[in-house]
């Protein structure tokens, strides 16, 4: 199994036990604002399942019908986990909405607060393993994992400091307040994971530094031709599709030409990881004076 997928398959059950931690906490007090975060658990919980299937089925060799490969599921994955998350904000605004109407005392609120606080431990730590490997392996879909779980820490720290005011000074609305809080951050998180997916949906090109990167291997790698222009980049999950045009002297082999266009393949894919290299080589008519990539 894909070190990628081993590492969404625990994310499920990290979820799970998240959940029935933070659940247990909502039991103990019956918060409002503890609810609502037991309730986001559930969101983690199929957002965690989502993410398991699309880094497994963007593992999945290209195709007949899909020769670029699989790669922009993780896109889909994290359009569908903000779709989630909206859904799970306007869930919580209704609890909050009731529980404004008929607000009740806290039972047990210092057990139900440490109870609470252990399921956020867990999840801070789960979060730091997701961005760190995420990032690392260039997977969107367990990035947008860590992303979702780092609002679940901010927002049930907030609420842990909330419930602690509400349990001292007696203000039971600080309880509704508090979830509707949670529901505004949560509806912002997922907005911003929904944008964030839908760029690379729509081909976005590799960030400036990346870019420098590519041109700067170009230059170093491709003695013996005379320029580089057309450069293209555009992200599908943990890939990157570079391509552009290597102009080379009209006297030059083809054998000799595609010498160069390998050498310059390995260099870019060892400095650019998930890298696929297309060139196309052009003769020295083709040449061009602007947005070329000049060959040291």
């Amino acid at each position: 199994m894909d070190r990628a997928v081993k590492l969404a398959a625990v994310s499920i059950v990290v979820g799970i036990i998240v959940f029935g931690v933070k659940y247990a906490a909502y039991l103990l007090t019956g918060s409002v604002a503890l609810y609502s975060d037991a309730l986001e658990s559930i969101v983690n919980v199929a957002t965690a399942i989502v993410a398991f299937y699309a880094v497994k089925l963007s593992a999945v060799p290209p195709d007949a019908n899909h020769p670029f490969g699989h790669h922009k599921i993780e896109y889909l994955s994290a359009v569908f986990e903000g779709v989630l998350i909206i859904v799970a904000a306007l869930l919580i605004m209704r609890a909050a909405y009731f529980g404004y109407l008929d607000p009740k005392p806290l039972d047990a609120p210092i057990e139900g607060l440490a109870v609470n606080a252990l399921a956020s431990t867990i999840n801070a730590g789960w979060c730091f393993a997701l961005f760190r490997y995420g990032r690392r392996w260039r997977s969107h879909a367990l990035v947008a994992d860590g992303r979702h779980l780092l609002t679940d820490v901010i927002t049930s720290a907030g609420v842990l400091v909330g419930v602690a005011l509400v349990a001292i000074t007696g203000w039971l609305m600080l309880d509704s307040a508090l979830a509707a809080l949670v529901a505004l951050n949560i509806l912002w998180s997922g907005w911003k994971l929904m944008r964030e997916s839908v760029g690379g949906l729509m081909d976005e090109a590799a960030p400036n530094e990346v870019l420098a990167r590519i041109r700067d291997m170009i230059s170093k790698e491709a003695a013996g031709a005379l320029e580089a222009h057309d450069l293209r980049t555009r992200h599908a999950g943990r890939m990157t599709f570079i391509e552009f045009h290597l102009v080379v002297p009209g006297t030059m082999s083809v054998a000799t030409s595609h010498e160069i266009c390998d050498r310059l393949e390995s260099a870019i894919e060892a400095e650019i990881t998930d890298a696929v290299v297309t060139i196309h080589v052009e003769p020295e008519q083709k040449a061009m004076h602007l947005g070329r990539v000049p060959v040291i």
